[in-house]
C-alpha cells in the first residue's frame, strides 16, 4: 500500500513536515510495510517558501528587512533552479504572527520589509520569484513595498510622500495619495518574472475586499474598515490615472471596477499591487506547491492520500490547501482523508470534500493541551485511520 501525506502546517503548532511524519510515525506502526511518500505542503501563506524550496531541492538564504512595525528583523528566502528562482513568504517580512495580538493595527503596519525581501531576491541574481502572500497583518496596498522598490506617491499639492513614510505607517499616508510615480522603481523589475501564491479570490474593494473581509483580523473596527477601504480606492484611482490599469470598465461602473481580478485584496491589496505595478501572475498558492512539490507524478501510484491542516471550518472549501488536495486526489480516482486539529460550522459539507475526515482531539479541554498533545494524537488518528481502512478489507 502506497500513503501520500499532503498536509498543511498545524498553525502555531505543528509544520507541514512535522505534520507528515506525525501521519508517517502513526501508520508504520501498525504496518512496517506500507510506503508512506511524505509531500509537506503550504496555500500561499507563512511556510510556502521552505515547503517549495525543499520540494525542489533548493537551499535558503536570509535577508535583513523591516518588520511589519517598523523594527528590523531577518528572514529566510529559498533559491531553487540553480539560484535562477527564488521563493518568498510576504508573512516572513510582514506577517500577522510577527505582530502581539494586541498591537495588531492595520493603519500601522506595513509592507514595506517585503519590498525589501524582492530586492534582496534580485540582489542574489534571481529573475523568477515565486512570491506566497498569505498570513498578512497589512492593509496598505501594498505601497510600503512599492515605496522600497522605488515607486513614489504624491500628495495633491506634488510633495512626496517621503520613503520613511512607509516603513512603520502602514496604511495612514495613503489618505493623502493623489499621483502614483512608477519611473523610479527598481529597472530590474522589468526583466523579472513574478508569479504569486494566493488562496483568496477577493477584490480590493467594497463588502468583500480587503479592509472589509480581512482588515477585522489584522485589528480594524468598523470605522477603520470604512477608513481603509477609501485609502485604498485612492490608491486604485492613483493607479489608474498613471496608466497601470488596463482593460474597460462595465457601463455605468467607475475605472475602480477594474481593480476587482480575483486576488486583488488578497494581503491588504498587495495582491492588486503585485499585479498591476509589477505586472505578476495570480495563481492558486496550493495548485502551485503541489506542482512543485511532486503530487501529480506521486498521486498515480498512491492508494490513499492524507492530507491535514490545524483547523477545518466554512474557508477550507474557498481554495485552501486540504480541500485542493481532496478535489484533485478524486479528480486521479483516489481517495482522500483528512485529520484536521479542530472541525467548526456546517460539518455535513465535510463529506463533498473528503472521503473521510476527523479531528485528531483526544479529550484535551484547552487550547494549550490540545497543541501540547497535537503530535501524540495526530499519530495516534493516522494508525486508527489504518486500522479502520484494514478493517474494512477484512
Amino acid at each position: 500500500m502506497t500513503i501520500i501525506a499532503a498536509p498543511d502546517s498545524f498553525k502555531g503548532n505543528m509544520s507541514a513536515a512535522e505534520v507528515c511524519a506525525a501521519i508517517e510515525e502513526g501508520i508504520l506502526r501498525f504496518d512496517p510495510a506500507v510506503e508512506v511518500l511524505k509531500l509537506p505542503l503550504a496555500d500561499g501563506g507563512e511556510g510556502t517558501a521552505r515547503a517549495l524550496t525543499l520540494a525542489a531541492g533548493g537551499h535558503f538564504t536570509e535577508a535583513r528587512v523591516t518588520g511589519p512595525l517598523g523594527d528590523p528583523l531577518n528572514v529566510t528566502f529559498g533559491l531553487i533552479h540553480g539560484g535562477k528562482t527564488a521563493v518568498l513568504d510576504m508573512a516572513s517580512a510582514s506577517g500577522i504572527e510577527l505582530v502581539p495580538r494586541e498591537k495588531l493595527n492595520p493603519m500601522r503596519a506595513t509592507s514595506y520589509g517585503t519590498g525589501e525581501l524582492i530586492a534582496a531576491a534580485l540582489d542574489t541574481g534571481a529573475r523568477e520569484l515565486l512570491i506566497g502572500i498569505g498570513g498578512s497583518a497589512v492593509n496598505d496596498g501594498g505601497m510600503g513595498m512599492l515605496a522600497a522598490l522605488g515607486f513614489r506617491l504624491l500628495d495633491g499639492k506634488g510633495n512626496l510622500i517621503e520613503r520613511s513614510a512607509w516603513q512603520n505607517r502602514g496604511a495612514e499616508p495613503l489618505q493623502d495619495a493623489a499621483r502614483f510615480d512608477p519611473s523610479g522603481a527598481d529597472p530590474r523589475l522589468k526583466e523579472t518574472a513574478i508569479t504569486v501564491a494566493c488562496d483568496v479570490t477577493n477584490p480590493l474593494l467594497g463588502p468583500r475586499g480587503a479592509s472589509a473581509v480581512f482588515g477585522p483580523q489584522k485589528g480594524a473596527d468598523p470605522a477603520m474598515v470604512k477608513a481603509l477601504d477609501e485609502r485604498l480606492a485612492k490608491l486604485g484611482q492613483c493607479w489608474i490615472d498613471a496608466g497601470l490599469v488596463s482593460g474597460k470598465a462595465n457601463p455605468g461602473s467607475t475605472g475602480l471596477a477594474l481593480l476587482e481580478q480575483p486576488g486583488d485584496g488578497a494581503a491588504g491589496g498587495a495582491g492588486a499591487a503585485l499585479r498591476v505595478c509589477l505586472g505578476a501572475k495570480i495563481e492558486s498558492g496550493a495548485m502551485l506547491v503541489m506542482k512543485h512539490a511532486g503530487f501529480f507524478e506521486k498521486i498515480r501510484r498512491a492508494d490513499l492520500v492524507i492530507t491535514g491542516e490545524g483547523m477545518t471550518d466554512s474557508q477550507t472549501a474557498g481554495g485552501k490547501l486540504c480541500s485542493v488536495v481532496a478535489r484533485e486526489s478524486r479528480k486521479a480516482g483516489i481517495p482522500a482523508a483528512l485529520l484536521s486539529g479542530g472541525l467548526g460550522g456546517n460539518l455535513s459539507v465535510l463529506f463533498d470534500m473528503f472521503d473521510y475526515a476527523v479531528s485528531i482531539s483526544s479529550g484535551e479541554t484547552s487550547l494549550d493541551e490540545m497543541i501540547a498533545m497535537s503530535r501524540r494524537d495526530l499519530s495516534f488518528a493516522a494508525e486508527n485511520l489504518i486500522r479502520a481502512l484494514c478493517l474494512g478489507k477484512k
